[in-house]
């Protein structure tokens, strides 16, 4: 039966993946289509204003030089790409939790014990994150960086980090293992979400500097300035996940290993994520840290958490190396 379900598992993954695929497209020509409509609006003709002046009893309307009719953004509106790609990415998160639920039954515990668990749950909840903050702020033209990231993150698992279904290591088998990682995901996917904010800021500046001209779909997006503030948000409930995070680990390692903290790689990778982003919301809120700089620091953050999951889970031995590989 274990068997049966984790092949059920693989073909709902691989077939989000391709429906991803499918949605990654339709972004991209969502952004293409951005582009042409910023070209009607810059295509309005120059018009003349004309003054009418009086001299002698007689008026005259006199002709004054071109100007320019103001180029205004398009309101940005829904447009059939836009709204397929969204549809689609929905049926792809549904197969891909579907997925990840199956191999969590499969295995009798929770999905993220290793690290292809782990590309399945993290980059499953990125996604949740992603279609539920709609109802806050409609961030849907991070969509092709939304679904390119899990799709990324689904192949590299599925393709590197696969393992079938084996027992649980005795320090995981613990209920802080359904608290502490299933947290520490949520933060990351906040993370995950303000470092697309954060790049679409960089890119923003530089448009609106007249630097980067040529990426005509910019001026249809928000503000550097809101780009920069939505980012800020998101990074707050990120920090706060990984607040939470931080302690319960070493709530964890205390109930396992008999100390709070103990210096393992693993550990020091999570304060320094923890200090990048509380650096990075210190000097924004008392040091006037704005623009580019706050930016940056949010993808160094970001930057940071990948390194933890990746370069610190496969190459670094430590108490944690629960990689499966």
């Amino acid at each position: 039966m274990t068997a049966i379900l984790e092949s059920y598992s693989q073909l709902a993954i691989y077939s989000a993946m391709a429906v991803y695929t499918l949605a990654f497209i339709a972004f991209t020509l969502d952004l293409a289509k951005r582009t042409s409509a910023v070209q009607v609006v810059a295509a309005v003709p120059a018009v003349r204003v004309g003054v009418l002046t009086r001299a002698g009893g007689t008026a005259t309307l006199e002709r004054e030089p071109e100007v320019a009719a103001p180029v205004v953004p398009p309101t940005p509106r829904s447009s059939p790409f836009e709204r397929v790609a969204f549809s689609l990415t929905v049926v792809a998160w549904l197969l891909h939790v579907a997925g990840t639920v199956l191999r969590g039954v499969a295995a009798h515990r929770v999905p993220w014990a290793n690290m292809f668990e782990f590309s399945l749950t993290a980059s499953a909840i990125i996604v949740t994150v992603f279609i539920f903050v709609q109802l806050w702020q409609n961030l849907r033209f991070l969509g092709a960086y939304i679904t390119g990231f899990a799709l990324i993150v689904l192949g590299v698992g599925t393709v590197n980090f696969y393992v079938p279904v084996v027992p649980l290591p005795p320090a995981l088998q613990s209920y802080w293992l359904v608290i502490h990682v299933f947290v520490a995901t949520l933060g990351t996917a906040f993370f995950a979400i303000a470092g697309g904010l954060s790049i679409a800021q960089l890119m923003q500046v530089r448009r609106e500097a007249g630097k980067f001209a040529a990426v005509k779909f910019m001026a249809t997006l928000p503000t550097a300035e809101r780009l920069e503030n939505l980012a800020y948000r998101v990074v707050l409930v990120g920090f706060v996940f990984w607040t939470f995070t931080l302690i319960a680990g070493s709530i964890w390692a205390e109930h396992a290993w008999g100390r709070y903290w103990g210096w393992d790689t693993k550990e020091v990778w999570t304060f320094i994520i923890w200090t990048i982003f509380a650096g990075y919301i210190h000097a924004r809120a008392t040091r006037g840290w704005r623009g580019t700089r706050s930016a940056w620091l949010s993808l160094i953050g970001f930057g940071a958490v990948m390194f933890n999951f990746t370069i610190v889970n496969l190459f670094f031995k430590g108490l944690h190396s629960y990689s499966g590989l």
